[in-house]
């Protein structure tokens, strides 16, 4: 049975949170779909990935995978499957650090 691979038109580029710990919810319930916080990553953030959840602050880094992914579509026919390359996955941003409180400051106290 043949497969076929094939380049979609502009694949995009992708990347990876990768949290250590585990990340809950608080009504216990899934987190699919679910907002789970900010991530800054660029120019404003100096290039240090931040991601805020809660009332928690996470710094972390970007790192280049050593094996890029490959998000693919399946198309099944009749006669053959093809896979369509969707999207490249090539780095990740690491988070490994304890996430630090936020802590507002309170007028009067």
């Amino acid at each position: 049975m043949p497969v076929y691979l094939k380049m979609a038109d502009n694949p995009h580029t992708w990347g990876i949170i990768e949290l250590q710990g585990d990340l809950e919810s608080r009504n216990g319930g899934a987190l699919q779909s679910q907002f789970v916080g900010d991530l800054h990553y660029g120019m404003q953030s100096n290039g240090v990935p931040t991601l805020i959840v809660g009332h928690h602050i996470l710094y972390g880094k970007a790192v280049p995978l050593e094996k890029p992914f490959a998000v693919m579509e399946k198309k099944k026919t009749d006669i053959n499957t093809e896979y369509i390359i969707k999207a490249l996955v090539d780095r990740k941003l690491v988070f490994k650090i304890r996430p630090k409180p936020i802590i507002a400051a309170v007028p009067g106290c």
